[in-house]
């Protein structure tokens, strides 16, 4: 049996790790010549790190996992503590901890682990045709792939998707402006080892710790979509939109380097109601592209892996374990897009009621209800 897996991201990577342990030889294709991750960092649950140790790559979550041990929301302007608490009774519920790591660290290690030299660059897909003998892809140089079943993990982008669907999805701008990026830790900014946010005004910044004596950070605004902004206004951008917050924040625009950071306008897409045609299958963002705002989006990508690789380990006719596949992942899927999309709605002031009774709830947040919502998105996945 041989596979086809088109990208090399988190979700692609993670794919061709899952088929080679289920003793199917896949081959990598991606369409960039080299990969430059989009984003400075991914948030990866418990969910995701079990997905690693499950496809036997664990060892790098443990090792680039960001050592976050509390939680705290505090207030935009004072930087008074809204609540804080730790996070050690997810990992006792959940059975690991969470590991923010570099997406550079990440995919790097992963392309390591698979073989940076089996990967083939370059292969940007123009068609693909299915026949009983099975999946062909033509790529704009002029080659062509065969393979008995094909993955396409080409991202939120994805070329594949419309022969999936039969359709070509709209992208819906999430309505904000993310910016992000690594800067070294200082705690006059906030705790080494907390993920701590500033909430107010439907605005959040937000500082996690990474490897390295790093934070990863994150701005979000509400704002217009096709605004002329850029790295070159970048500090100025920032430091009109939080004007008035606390000396943290200022810190941390006048700490960040503008050239590193990325400006991403937010989208997700409508979850689909099918992620499989014949022998061709969508896994990561191709098959659920949805916002940052649940920390979903990678081990969502994990998530399928495993799944495809155990129905195709236990079944031999490749479209009846196709089909397995995506009936497995198709409600997951759909939760995780759909609640992400929910939270994004009322951090970034959709309705500004509901977001200011959000924030008079984190002043009674004890942690429970939060960690609740963290194992019950975490406990949903195929791993428990």
């Amino acid at each position: 049996m041989k596979a086809i897996v088109i990208g090399a991201g988190i979700g692609g990577l993670s794919a061709a790790v899952a088929l080679k342990n289920a003793g199917i030889v896949c081959t990598v294709f991606e369409a960039v010549k080299e990969i430059k991750p989009v984003g400075a960092a991914i948030s990866v649950w418990p969910n995701g790190v079990k997905c690693m140790n499950h496809l036997g790559m664990g060892e790098m979550m443990e090792t680039y996992g960001g050592p976050m041990h509390e939680m705290a929301y505090c207030d935009y302007q004072r930087g008074d503590i809204l609540t804080q608490f730790s996070l050690a009774p997810l990992v006792a519920r959940t059975g690991g901890r969470p590991c923010p790591v570099s997406r550079t660290e990440l995919q790097r290690e992963m392309l390591d682990f698979w073989g940076r030299d089996a990967v083939q660059f370059g292969k940007r897909v123009t068609q693909v045709n299915e026949t009983a003998e099975g999946v062909t892809v033509h790529f704009m140089d002029g080659t062509t792939a065969q393979g008995d079943f094909l993955i396409a993990a080409d991202g939120s982008h994805s070329v594949l998707r419309p022969y999936v669907l039969g359709y070509t999805p709209e992208r819906r701008y999430a309505g904000y402006v993310n910016w992000n990026g690594l800067v070294e830790i200082d705690e006059t900014i906030a705790p080494a080892h907390q993920w701590t946010t500033f909430v107010g005004e439907g605005k959040r910044v937000s500082l996690m710790p990474v490897s390295g004596g790093r934070f990863y950070f994150f701005f979000d605004v509400p704002l217009p979509a096709g605004l002329a902004e850029d790295r070159s206004t970048l500090r100025a951008d920032l430091t009109r939109y939080f004007s008035g917050w606390a000396e943290p924040v200022q810190k941390l625009i006048a700490a960040l380097d503008p050239t590193t950071t990325n400006r991403i306008e937010i989208h997700d897409i409508d979850p689909f109601d099918s992620l499989v045609r014949g022998n061709v299958a969508l896994l990561g963002d191709a098959g659920h592209s949805t916002t940052p705002d649940i920390g979903q989006g990678g081990c969502a990508a994990m998530e399928d892996a495993v799944v495809l690789g155990d129905c195709l380990r236990e079944k031999h006719n490749i479209e009846l374990a196709l089909r397995q596949y995506e009936a497995l992942r198709c409600d997951r899927v759909r939760d995780l897009v759909l609640k992400a999309r929910k939270r994004c709605d009322i951090t970034h002031g959709k309705d500004m009621a509901l977001t200011q009774a959000w924030y008079k709830e984190l002043e009674a947040e004890t942690g429970e209800r939060i960690i609740n919502g963290l194992c019950d998105t975490i406990q949903g996945g195929p791993l428990g």
